[in-house]
């Protein structure tokens, strides 16, 4: 399997490589040159497998070359092993045709726990193999910092550092980083928000000069390829749970930086039959302007009871524009360049094509509110603000009633207590039995200035010998 920048102009590189590498040297995203796919009849006998055993069906084509299977086997059993789910990702149903998709079942009770969980392990066997250091450089809204922490904690050849926006996460998500203890890993509450973090992370990847010669930079933001190709996995597992290949499936997906959704998609063009992906945003809702307006632009970013989801730039939508236009690297590099400067209109035939298969829903913090003691009222199941916007959107979309539609629930509700208190519902979400003391735990922080320089010297001040 090779793979292939959005942008054409850099060398096609094996899974091992793009695993320790993050942009493109032409500032592009990789993806696979070509997509595995599955028939009817595979996908029927894909059915009967627990979830590591699908994800090693799913995500062996995708390695081919780098990694033997028996040893991808032994990454994936023990990733998800670390789950508290026998089930890994189990459904609940909310509704007649509606159902919940609990992907909060990982270490730090988020989804981000699917791909960051394997991505750490296959970090460590990649790096052990090849007697090498990285540092690994992530940007987090909320969740994708403690997931990448926890999933890289016990890597023997990586430097963490992980950017959050000074006080603009929750208690949970933050004390979720900031207690984890290792000389290894850093925790830098930049004083901006999630785009100035996203932002210093792109430019670090563009000029490495602050490192060593001998230490690479390591994404773990959803610009990481191998964080795409683990999330495909749960979208199979609710489509065959759910009577796929014989009939199809609609999700509703809570995403600010398309990563999530764009799975969904991959998941799609690989044989699974999919009615709708249904983009879920707040207030923060560049995705849902795209398909309404066919216009990408920046616009101030709100702060919302859905932080994870506070996201103005989309990064990963650069690789669905790759396919709508015919998969033009040159066109894609005009495009972003444009996109530099000001908005981008996106052209009538691209557009046409996304909305053959995406619709798009903007939810408020009053919504999200009204969504989570509405969804407690009816069936007394408790959602966090993130997967009630899914919520909500899944039930706006207009399919018909006989097509299931599947929320992705991104983040368990005791992350986010106040949303759940300012919506109302009296239950309050306690935390599981692994996290019960994190309020004693201490936290070890460094509160940076939103500057690449006071960024980038503490990085290169602070590498393990």
């Amino acid at each position: 399997m090779k793979y292939i920048s959005t942008r054409g102009q850099a060398p096609a590189l094996s899974f091992e490589e793009v695993l320790l590498t993050g942009l493109a040297s032409d500032g592009g995203l990789y993806v696979p040159e070509s997509l595995p796919t599955f028939s009817a009849s595979e996908l029927r006998d894909m059915a009967a497998l627990d979830y590591p055993a699908l994800a090693l069906r799913i995500i062996e084509p995708f390695v081919a070359g780098s990694i033997p299977a028996d040893d991808l086997k032994a990454l994936i059993d023990d990733t998800y092993a670390e789950f508290r789910h026998n089930a890994v990702a189990p459904m609940v149903q909310i509704g007649a045709n509606q159902w919940v998709l609990e992907l909060f079942h990982g270490p730090t009770l988020a989804f981000k726990d699917f791909a960051l969980q394997l991505l750490g392990r296959l970090l460590d066997y990649v790096l052990e193999r090849r007697h090498q250091k990285v540092v690994i450089m992530g940007a987090t809204s909320g969740d994708t910092g403690s997931a990448a922490i926890e999933g890289c904690k016990r890597c023997k050849n990586i430097d963490i550092f992980i950017l959050h926006p000074h006080q603009r996460v929750s208690d949970v998500q933050r004390r979720q980083m900031t207690t984890v203890v290792g000389d290894n890993i850093h925790n830098l509450a930049v004083q901006g928000n999630f785009d100035d973090c996203q932002a210093m992370v792109k430019a670090s990847f563009a000029d490495k000069s602050f490192l060593p010669a001998d230490r690479s930079l390591v994404a773990v933001n959803s610009i990481n390829w191998a964080r795409i190709m683990a999330q495909i996995v749960y979208y199979f597992y609710a489509g065959l749970a759910l009577g796929a290949p014989a009939r199809s499936v609609a999700f509703s997906v809570p995403t600010g930086n398309f990563g999530d959704i764009f799975a969904g998609y991959l998941a799609r063009n690989m044989g699974l039959p999919v009615e709708r992906l249904i983009i879920a945003t707040n207030s923060n809702d560049v995705l849902h302007r795209v398909m309404t307006t066919s216009t990408y632009g920046r616009q101030p970013l709100e702060h919302t009871l859905s932080p994870s989801m506070d996201i103005t730039v989309s990064s990963n939508f650069e690789r669905l524009l790759f396919d709508l236009y015919d998969r033009d690297g040159a066109a894609i590099a005009d495009l972003m360049q444009r996109f530099d400067s000001g908005d981008i209109r996106f052209s009538d035939s691209a557009m046409q094509r996304a909305a053959g298969l995406f619709s798009s829903h903007r939810v408020s913090d009053d919504e999200t509110c009204a969504q989570i003691a509405a969804t407690w009222q009816q069936c007394e199941y408790l959602l966090d603000p993130h997967s009630a916007i899914g919520v909500n959107a899944a039930l706006n979309a207009g399919l018909p009633a006989a097509v299931p539609v599947v929320t992705l629930a991104t983040a368990h509700p005791a992350k986010f207590p106040d949303a759940v208190a300012k919506a109302g519902v009296t239950q309050a979400p306690s935390l599981p039995l692994h996290l019960a003391d994190l309020f004693e735990r201490p936290e070890r922080c460094e509160v940076l200035p939103n500057t690449l320089a006071d960024v980038q010297g503490f990085m290169a001040g602070n590498l393990s010998a």
